[in-house]
């Protein structure tokens, strides 16, 4: 069941391991599932917000990054468990991408998952929501 208000929501989630911690609110309960090389290897499901809705509650100095391509996208991953909870997008470098699958709790099913051509990126990237 798709949440369908415009309601503000706060989530938390994190890494598997529990290293990392944080809280997202979310407003538009729709996220992107992009056919890119290293989403679909992660199976990210991406929740792109303004960094106004992200806190990192624990972990920082457990998080590592991984740049490619451009180097403009910082994969965070923690570095005990290689969970990719978050990270800054290419889209939107002022925003954070929180992976959806990193929620706490069976929260899936409150949002309305969107295919992204990623594998098409300069061609799609515009479609993105924020």
């Amino acid at each position: 069941m798709t949440i369908k208000t415009k309601e503000l929501i706060t989530y938390e989630g994190g890494c598997h391991c529990g290293a990392v911690r944080f809280r997202v609110v979310v407003e538009d309960h729709k996220v992107d599932d992009c056919n890119c090389s290293i989403c679909t290897k992660k199976g990210f499901l991406h929740l792109i917000v303004p960094r106004s809705q992200f806190t990192l509650l624990k972990g920082e100095d457990e998080l590592t990054t991984y740049r490619f391509n451009t180097g403009i996208a910082q994969h965070k991953f923690c570095r005990t468990c290689g969970m990719h909870p978050f990270y800054i997008p290419r889209s939107h470098p002022d925003g954070i991408d929180v992976n959806v699958r990193c929620l706490d709790g069976d929260v899936i099913k409150n949002f309305q998952i969107v295919p992204f051509d990623g594998q098409n990126w300069e061609i799609n990237v515009h479609t993105l929501r924020s």
